[in-house]
C-alpha cells in the first residue's frame, strides 16, 4: 500500500523555545538544529528574526548549516518583520517565510481592533510581499481553532491566490475537540477554491491535551503538513509532540500515512533537547518517557517476558530504546524476579525461586525498586547454595 507523505514542520527553535526559563544560546540552537536535519525534519522553524538581533543570527547560521530541510522565519503581517526574515534566511538552501495574522473574531476586534475584510487585505499584502523575497510562503491564521469556517475560508481562498505554499490551520488555544479540528480542515479542503495549490497544515495546542489527537484527526481529513516540538514542549501546556504524531502514523498504516522522520533517534533527540533545555521529560511521557517501555505489574511482566507485544505495541528498538526494563517492585512477580535474577548471573530452579521469592518480598516492601545489587543480597540471605554463573 503506498503511503501519503506528512511533512513534519519542527518548531522546537521557535515555539518551543517560548517557555519561561527554556532559552537556548546559538550554539545550542546550531546543535539542535543539526540534530532536526539528521533526524529527518522536513521544515525547521528556526526562529523570529526580527524579535532580537540574536534570533536573527541563530536563524542566519542555522540557514547556513542545514543541508536538508527547508529553513523557516516567523514574521507578523508587517512588512519590515518580512524583509528582516528574508535577509536572515538568505543561506538558506530552502528559504520558508512564515507570515500571517489572527482571523478569529476575538483578535480581530480586541487584538487589531479592526474588521474582517481589512484583515483579508492585510493577509494578502503579507503574503504577496513576503513571495517577492522567497517562493515557499507559509500563511498562519492565528487562533483558526476559533474562527469561523466560511470565514476562514476566504482568508485561505486569497492568501493562496497570494502565492502561499501552505495553510496554516492553528488550534493557537488548544480549544477543539479532535472531530471539530478534522472537520475544520475538511470544511478548507472541499471550500476552498485553489486549495490543492497548497499544503493544509495542522498547529495544534496542548492545553486540554488534545494537541496530538487533533493533529492526527487534521492529518485524516486532508492536511499534509505538522507542526510539532520534540517532547511536546511550548507555551502554557506545550505544542504537538513530534515523536507522538510520527509514532502514530507509523504504528497505524492502515491510516496510509508516513513521514521521513528516522524513528531510531527519537529517543536520543528527546534526551538532547531536554538536556539543553533544561526541561525534564516527565517520566509517563508517551514514546520517550522512562517508563514508556518499563514494566512493574507482575502480570505485565509476565506477559512480556513471554512475548514483549502483549503489552508493548512499539518496539523499543525502533525509537532508539535498547530493551524493555522489567522493573522489581513489591508487585512483581516470580518471572520477573528470574528474570532478572539470571541477567546478573543466577540460574533459579523452581524450589530456589519459590523461597528467594519469599525473601525478595520482604527487601521490596522496604525498598521501592529492587536494583541488580539488591538481587546478590537477597539471595545470601536465603542461605541457599545457589552458584552464580557469570
Amino acid at each position: 500500500m503506498s503511503k501519503d507523505k506528512v511533512d513534519i514542520f519542527d518548531t522546537t527553535l521557535r515555539d518551543g523555545e517560548q517557555v519561561p526559563g527554556c532559552k537556548l544560546d546559538a550554539e545550542q540552537k546550531l546543535v539542535i538544529a543539526e540534530r532536526l536535519d539528521e533526524l529527518g525534519v522536513d521544515i525547521i522553524e528556526a526562529g523570529f528574526p526580527i524579535s532580537s538581533p540574536g534570533d536573527f543570527n541563530s536563524v542566519n547560521e542555522i540557514a547556513k548549516l542545514v543541508k536538508n530541510a527547508a529553513v523557516c522565519g516567523l514574521t507578523r503581517a508587517v512588512r519590515k518583520d518580512i524583509e528582516v526574515a528574508a535577509e536572515a534566511l538568505k543561506p538558506a538552501k530552502k528559504p520558508r517565510i512564515h507570515t500571517g495574522i489572527g482571523t478569529s473574531d476575538s483578535h480581530i476586534r480586541h487584538k487589531f481592533n479592526s474588521d474582517r475584510e481589512s484583515i483579508i487585505e492585510r493577509a494578502v499584502a503579507a503574503v504577496s510581499y513576503a513571495k517577492s523575497f522567497v517562493e515557499d510562503v507559509e500563511f498562519y491564521a492565528e487562533d483558526a481553532g476559533r474562527t469561523d469556517n466560511e470565514f476562514l475560508a476566504r482568508v485561505c481562498e486569497a492568501v493562496v491566490k497570494a502565492g502561499a505554499t501552505v495553510l496554516n490551520i492553528p488550534d493557537t488555544t488548544g480549544y477543539c475537540l479532535p472531530e471539530e479540528y478534522g472537520a475544520k480542515i475538511r470544511y478548507l479542503k472541499e471550500n476552498v477554491t485553489g486549495v490543492h495549490k497548497a499544503t493544509l497544515s495542522c498547529h495544534c495546542h496542548n492545553d486540554l491535551g488534545l494537541a496530538t489527537a487533533n493533529s492526527i484527526a487534521g492529518v485524516v481529513n486532508g492536511a499534509r503538513q505538522i507542526e510539532c516540538t520534540i517532547n511536546g514542549i511550548g507555551e502554557r501546556a506545550g505544542n504537538t509532540s513530534l515523536e507522538e504524531v510520527v509514532m502514530i502514523l507509523r504504528q497505524h498504516p492502515t491510516l496510509g500515512l508516513d513521514t521521513n522522520i528516522n524513528s531510531k533517534l527519537l529517543y536520543d533527540t528527546s534526551r538532547m533537547v531536554s538536556e539543553k533545555m533544561g526541561m525534564i521529560v516527565q517520566p509517563n511521557k508517551a514514546i520517550v518517557g522512562a517508563n514508556a517501555f518499563a514494566h512493574s505489574s507482575g502480570i505485565h511482566q509476565d506477559g512480556v517476558i513471554k512475548n514483549r507485544e502483549t503489552y508493548e505495541i512499539i518496539d523499543p528498538a525502533d525509537v532508539g530504546v535498547n530493551e524493555s526494563s522489567i522493573v522489581l517492585t513489591a508487585r512483581s512477580g516470580r518471572a520477573a524476579l528470574a528474570y532478572r535474577a539470571k541477567l546478573v548471573g543466577y540460574e533459579l530452579t523452581k524450589l530456589q525461586l519459590d523461597e528467594v521469592y519469599q525473601e525478595f518480598l520482604k527487601f521490596a516492601d522496604r525498598k521501592k525498586e529492587i536494583l541488580d545489587s539488591d538481587i546478590h543480597e537477597i539471595i545470601e540471605a536465603t542461605e541457599l547454595d545457589i552458584e552464580s554463573v557469570s
